[in-house]
Order: structure tokens, then sequence, then C-alpha cells
């Protein structure tokens, strides 16, 4: 899966969660956990935004780590409201399934990263840039 095909389906969940939460009912505990959701769920595909953005591997590591909490987080959530029975386990299922996906896949690219990190420096290999070399990229904006 490409940065780009990412960076959609994790707004595409954020979209997702915000529609969930629109159907929650108005109990207490139910308005508690949907803002803790409308807080986590969207911060998914924000934070891989900043994550496509990183300009060395040791900032992609910190910041996709934001991400793999968010997408956990989520997952805690939408645990939480079936097992308290406020919503019936199918209408969180898809969601709770896309937020396991997605944690899975972040801690994926995370280990690769750290991964490559490891044998760079078992060759003796340097993990900075050397001098005068960016590893800024422009990326042509989606909007």
């Amino acid at each position: 899966m490409t940065p780009h095909e990412l960076r959609q389906r994790t707004k595409t969940f954020a979209l997702a969660i915000i529609k969930f939460c629109r159907t929650l009912p108005k109990a207490d505990e139910a308005r508690v956990i949907r803002w803790q959701l409308l807080r986590c769920g969207p911060a998914v595909g924000a934070n891989y935004r900043a994550v496509c953005r990183s300009r060395s591997d040791k900032e992609f590591i910190s910041k996709i780590g934001v991400v793999i909490e968010e997408a956990d987080e989520t997952a805690f959530w939408l645990e939480l409201l079936v097992e308290a029975a406020v919503v019936v386990p199918a209408a969180a299922k898809n969601l709770w399934k896309e937020a396991d996906e997605l944690t899975r896949i972040f801690v994926s690219s995370r280990e690769t990263v750290r991964r490559r990190r490891r044998l760079k420096r078992k060759e003796g290999q340097s993990t900075k840039p050397e001098r005068g070399q960016s590893q800024l990229t422009n990326r042509k904006s989606q909007i």
C-alpha cells in the first residue's frame, strides 16, 4: 500500500468514526466515549499525514508511534462501547477491525524502519543524511 493510499484509508476511517459517533445514544457514558472517539479516531489520519512529512528515520519512528497509539486507543473505545452494551457488536465491528488493521500496518512499518536503521548501524553506515544532502522531498498536495 502506497503512502497516498494509506492517507486516503486513514481519512476514510476518520469520516467513518465521525459518522459512527453521530449514531451513539445520548446517555452520559456514550457522550464521554463519543468525545474520546472523536479525538483519537480522526487523529490517526491527521498524525499519519505528519508521518509522511518525516525528515528522518528517527522522526518517522517517533511520529508513527503517535499514530499507533491513536489507532489502538480508538479500538479500545470501540471495544468498551460494545462491552458496556452501549452499542450492539455489529455496529462497531467494522470500525474495530479497521482500527486493528491500521494498528498492525503502522506497527509493521515502524519495525521495518527500525530494522533498516539497525542494519545500517551494523554495516557502519550513517543513518543521517550526508552534509549537503537532504532527505526532504517536495511531495505535491492532493488538494
